[in-house]
């Protein structure tokens, strides 16, 4: 199983500690989320992470088309490619904190697959045309992979049919893998291309700390946040939600915030949602509950999973347990953590 994870880089410390980790620990992937009013700039962080880090790829997890040009997130994207070659992802979704936090209207999921296009064939060299304009990046020297993040039907087949890859953050039972990554897989075969061209991610949230009931408190904040657009406010039973947690999860979409805290952990307790999201969304606890979910995810389908860290009781903690306890014994085939 190949592990990475992505965070809100608050300051240029944490940013480097997250960068100092990814490496010493052997993670795959380290990502920077695009989400104004919450943290730094993502383009800064990236660079910084893309400059401190030597083996991990480095993504941006994600941004969107909205509050970002096409165009200029595949400038950006393209000039991180530079200073780490072969290393650099970028992500795109239809926005959520990047654009509710500025007062904007989140992408379509339908007019995503005409981004992406552009993006492409901008980390080509080629020319492109844009709604009326026309964009041209001749500099560019090696074309960076574009993910689409996706939680619902449209955007995963909008992933399926354009994207070199896809962050899903849908859930990590056997089901909800099975549903997206089948998803997916047949808007590829519908549009041309073999499922195995589109590189899955599943996403989900984590917290391990030697303090496993803090970690399951804090955890609320984020699944809060994650929930009310994986779930969405559509038809929950075809998403999978058991009938006694459709009503709570309508309200904690109407409550929750954009810019978590303990109120949303509060929240989804009230609700009486922590052991259902945790379930399904989340890797949280002591590193050795934290190695029993990693392997339930695994058996359910998991190829390669993308943690959220942003709201860990303690994220570059978080990161160095689970790189030092999880990670190896996920990568060996052992049974229980080391020590």
């Amino acid at each position: 199983m190949e592990i990475g994870f992505f965070f809100w880089p608050y300051d240029v410390a944490l940013v480097g500690a997250m960068a100092e980790a990814a490496d010493a620990f052997g993670y795959d992937m380290v990502g920077i989320a695009d989400t104004p009013g919450n943290a730094m700039d993502p383009w800064v962080a990236t660079t910084l992470l893309a400059a401190r880090t030597r083996r991990a790829r480095v993504a941006v997890c994600v941004s969107n088309l909205v509050t970002r040009h096409p165009a200029v997130s595949a400038a950006s994207i393209a000039s991180v490619e530079l200073l780490a070659p072969g290393r650099a992802v970028l992500g795109i979704g239809v926005g959520h904190s990047g654009t509710r936090n500025l007062g904007a209207p989140s992408l379509p999921a339908s007019e995503l697959a005409e981004g992406i296009v552009l993006i492409k064939e901008l980390l080509r060299a080629r020319p492109a045309a844009y709604r009326g304009g026309t964009a041209h990046l001749p500099w560019v020297k090696r074309s960076s992979p574009v993910f689409l993040a996706a939680s619902h039907p449209r955007s995963l087949r909008a992933a399926g049919a354009h994207a070199d890859g896809v962050f899903i953050n849908y859930g990590l039972g056997p089901d909800d893998v099975k549903e997206s990554e089948g998803t997916v897989a047949q808007a590829a075969r519908a549009a041309g291309r073999k499922p195995d061209d589109v590189e899955i991610w599943q996403i989900a949230c984590l917290d391990c700390g030697v303090d496993g009931e803090a970690s399951r408190r804090k955890i609320g904040a984020i699944l809060a946040f994650v929930s009310a657009y994986v779930m969405g406010g559509g038809d929950l039973a075809r998403r999978g939600v058991p009938p006694e947690h459709r009503a709570p999860l309508l309200e904690l979409r109407r409550r929750y915030s954009t810019r978590p805290g303990e109120a949303d952990a509060a929240l989804v307790a009230e609700l009486g949602l922590c052991d259902y999201l945790s379930r399904r969304l989340a890797v949280c606890g002591s590193p050795d509950e934290c190695l029993a979910q990693m392997r339930a995810a695994q058996a359910a389908g998991v190829r390669r999973l993308m943690f959220s860290v942003s709201l860990a009781v303690d994220p570059v903690r978080t990161v160095q347990l689970f790189g030092e306890h999880v990670l190896p014994v996920m990568r060996a085939g052992e049974t229980s953590c080391p020590g």
